[in-house]
């Protein structure tokens, strides 16, 4: 029987505890597990492609997941899965407006490559409300966030809006 191999694809911009949860979750699906960091041009990312991939490969490392890479790419999602010879994408929703978008790629996507599959997981109930954006607004505003992210991206985190300045005066 073939390798299954998953792709997780993201900006992880940064990566989260939610992220976590997934990256967990999802490689119990599959023999191996590629975290895709990608680029989004639509996102104003804080940290750089490269920085990112650090960051994601420090996490996963920590985590002591056997079967997860972290690959960076920039194409269209299932030319990168074909490349990669993955067979699902993994993808995580919190929330029924996650849904309606993931459901609209996977139509998409699905268009393109029948033969990849979507498979979604629910977040952590505790996890639902993180999102990269929110942990990136309330990090420039100064506020914590730790209970969303690791000691260690909260550092990077604290040392990268030291670089850009907070915002407002509270």
């Amino acid at each position: 029987m073939a390798e299954r191999i998953g792709i997780y694809p993201g900006t992880f911009d940064p990566i989260t505890l939610g992220h976590a949860d997934i990256i967990r979750r999802g490689a119990k699906l599959v023999d191996r597990l590629i975290i895709g960091v990608t680029t989004n041009p639509s996102k104003n990312p804080m940290f750089t492609p490269e920085e990112r991939m650090a960051m994601v490969r420090r996490e996963v490392e920590d985590y002591g997941i056997g079967n997860v890479s972290v690959t960076g790419f920039n194409a269209l999602l299932m030319k990168f899965a074909e490349k990669q010879n993955a067979s699902v994408i993994v993808r995580g929703l919190r929330a029924v407006a996650d849904f309606e978008y993931e459901y609209q790629m996977a139509g998409m996507n699905q268009q393109i490559n029948d033969n990849i599959e979507t498979v979604f997981l629910m977040a952590d109930v505790s996890l639902q409300p993180i999102a990269s954006r929110l942990v990136k607004e309330i990090a420039l505003f100064g506020g914590d966030i730790a209970p969303f992210v690791s000691a260690a991206v909260r550092s990077d985190m604290v040392a990268r809006v030291e670089t850009l300045g907070r915002l407002g005066d509270y």
